[in-house]
């Protein structure tokens, strides 16, 4: 491949090579971009040609990656990450710009975008961005501004405060418990139908170390998203983990004992202390820190 006159590659081309491959396809990261596959595959040219390196092999089944382009997607996710942050930062002028929180999906919905809706009430010039998933977007490679998370963040240069504890335990529908009965003990509940993780088996085998009495296989509902299974016990379909809290708002799930299974969590605020001269940013940590432990009656 001849090597382009031009020493360092233009930034835009690697938004097109992270929206092939993460999407698969030229066609699919056209949609994503909101453009055509043939500037898609131009732009992927003309990559190619500043790196002068091949990025993508085709097969019947879409783009290949080669080793090069899995080399190189790491380093740019991470200059995309700065690049919207950077963006974000810019926009804040503690009137409006934009801010990207990163939290668990349940609390997410169910707790953080009610909270949030508050919050640009009062500041209506503040676009927020959120982003609810089982894995933490990372503060340091600037993926999010503030974050939510269930453990203490364990990095040295984050601004955290600890905002209490949430008892997470066991609950079914009360038209569950009407057809099967209420279990009273561990070996009573083994015989139940089950709500729990998918192919999360990591996280199933530290519930089975706590106590939790079936095998993944046995589960009744499996699923890696917290909130179709959030969905499954409010149907009726078996009995699961939930937050306290949660529960208590709705008159139809019942909390079985804790004591037949259940643990804690903390809950923790972050964001990265070099950003705390945001306007914006700050005023949405102090909203939150104040508001969230409110909303979840924690302690």
């Amino acid at each position: 491949m001849h090597k382009s006159t031009s020493s360092v590659a233009d930034w835009d081309l690697y938004r097109y090579f992270l929206a092939v491959i993460e999407c698969g396809s030229l066609s699919a990261a056209a949609r994503r971009l909101v453009t055509t596959q043939p500037t898609v595959s131009r732009q992927i040219a003309r990559l190619e040609n500043a790196l002068d390196t091949k990025l993508f092999t085709r097969s019947p089944d879409g783009l290949i990656p080669t080793d090069a382009a899995r080399r190189l997607y790491e380093p740019a996710l991470v200059m995309a990450n700065a690049a919207a942050a950077i963006q974000r930062s810019a926009q804040d002028d503690g009137i409006g710009g934009t801010l990207r929180i990163t939290v668990p999906e349940v609390i997410g919905v169910e707790v953080l975008t009610p909270l949030l809706a508050e919050f640009q009430a009062a500041y209506p010039g503040q676009h927020l961005e959120l982003s609810v998933a089982e894995h933490n977007e990372d503060l340091l490679r600037r993926e999010a501004d503030l974050a939510v998370r269930m453990q203490r963040p364990e990095q040295d240069a984050l601004l955290v405060r600890k905002l209490g504890r949430s008892l997470v335990s066991l609950h079914a529908h009360r038209s569950y418990f009407e057809r099967r009965g209420m279990p009273e003990s561990r070996e009573a509940l083994a015989t139940h139908s089950l709500i729990g993780y998918d192919r999360h088996e990591r996280l199933h085998a530290h519930w089975q170390t706590q106590g939790f009495p079936q095998p993944i296989d046995a589960l009744a509902f499996r699923s890696d998203c917290a909130m179709a299974r959030l969905a499954a016990l409010r149907a009726g379909m078996g009995i699961g983990l939930c937050h306290a809290h949660l529960a208590a708002h709705e008159a139809d799930l019942v909390a079985l004992d804790p004591k037949l299974f259940s643990f804690e969590l903390e809950i923790w605020l972050a964001m990265h202390e070099d950003q705390r001269q945001r306007i914006g940013l700050r005023r949405l940590f102090d909203f939150l820190a104040d508001r969230l432990p409110q909303r979840m009656k924690i302690a």
